[in-house]
């Protein structure tokens, strides 16, 4: 990821420098500016989409975790009733950062609630728009005719997520999943049809980041997409920080943002 940055970051120089030698390539800087942000987040977006293409070793690894937790694969309708009777599914209701579209079972593991809450906040805090979920649990019974057979839907601890038409909502949340699957707590996949995000949580080690994160809020990585209208100082009252610390943070000489721009937020 490091290494196609920097080729971008190579790419834009020259583009600055063929603008210098022939103005009317580009006659205003602030065009350029614009173009040069809309070229990072797209071909970020799509080196992400890459990286976030699934394989087998993702799979694999998120049937292990969930033999690892001794999670059973419920079969049906009555064994899913049945652990949200006993409380080892909860429900997951319409919330004021997303919304649940056409679940079957609008329930699953705790730890999956604690996250589609902690990252729709964040989603919709930096692009303005709602977390979609299209699926939760899903007993094998109900599993679609390609689900793999080691699909983790069944156990409560899996979830999609609708593919945003925003180009800029798109490129947070691949970037932020591909953090969280760095870090190891979850397993992200990028799924054409339909266009959806598939991510296997994994509860135990999910549970004990979120838990990491609440003794030193420093840690949590968290970013703001800049938008139309925005400025430093909008940005930085909506975050509880400081023109300054921003500028520090995301090494910026300037007053000027432009949209398309992802921003790094001191402190998380």
């Amino acid at each position: 990821m490091e290494s196609m940055k920097k080729h971008i970051d190579e790419f834009l120089g020259c583009l600055y420098g063929l603008v210098g030698q022939r103005g009317t390539l580009i006659k205003k800087g602030k065009d350029l500016v614009l173009l040069a942000s809309a070229l990072l987040v797209l071909s970020g977006s799509q080196l992400v989409g890459q990286t976030l293409r699934g394989s087998e070793s993702s799979v694999n690894r998120a049937y292990q975790t969930a033999k690892d937790h001794d999670f059973t694969f419920l079969e049906n309708d009555q064994q899913v009733a049945s652990f949200v009777d006993a409380g080892y599914l909860v429900r997951i209701g319409n919330g004021s950062d997303y919304t649940i579209h056409d679940v079957s079972f609008p329930y699953g593991r705790a730890e999956v609630k604690m996250f589609v809450e902690r990252l729709s906040g964040q989603y919709k805090r930096s692009c303005g728009e709602k977390l979609v979920v299209t699926s939760l649990t899903r007993p094998i019974s109900g599993q679609p005719r390609n689900a793999s057979s080691l699909s983790v839907h069944p156990t409560g601890m899996a979830i999609d997520f609708r593919r945003s038409n925003s180009a800029l909502c798109r490129n947070w949340l691949e970037s932020t999943l591909l953090y969280l699957e760095d870090t190891g707590v979850l397993e992200a996949t990028r799924e054409s049809r339909p266009p959806h995000f598939h991510v296997a949580i994994f509860p135990n080690q999910y549970a004990k980041y979120v838990q990491s994160l609440r003794e030193n809020p420093g840690r949590e990585r968290s970013t703001h997409i800049v938008r139309n209208g925005d400025s430093l100082w909008r940005i930085a009252r909506l975050y509880g920080t400081s023109v300054s610390r921003l500028k520090e943070v995301n090494k910026i000489r300037e007053d000027q943002i432009v949209p398309g721009q992802i921003l790094s937020l001191p402190g998380g």
